[in-house]
């Protein structure tokens, strides 16, 4: 189990870059226009900077739902490799069967 201070920290991040993300989006917009002037393209540089540096999608870690291991993740599930493992051993994950030959 990973320690709840960082798994709350990543939760916040998401939540924050989930807010910024269309103001995110219109500034990247502006500096990535050609049509547009070298001052407002630099303008929008320094807003975009000015924002928080968690508001980033690239800062949010991926990390499992049941444990919040944050390595040996699966992304279709939303699992470690761990979680993954105990539950379908137990028959909670609908369609997988434990190998065996």
């Amino acid at each position: 189990m990973a320690k709840t201070s960082a798994i709350e920290k990543n939760k916040r991040r998401a939540k924050l870059a989930k807010s910024y993300a269309g103001k995110r989006a219109a500034l990247k917009a502006i500096g990535m226009d050609k049509s547009a002037t070298p001052e407002e393209r630099f303008k929008a540089q320094l807003k975009l900077a000015e924002l928080p540096r968690n508001s980033a999608p690239g800062r949010v870690r991926n990390r499992c739902e049941v444990s919040g291991r944050p390595r040996a993740y699966y992304r279709k599930l939303k699992l470690s490799r761990i979680a993954l493992r105990e539950l379908g051993n137990l028959g909670q994950i609908p369609g997988l069967v434990k190998s065996s030959w």
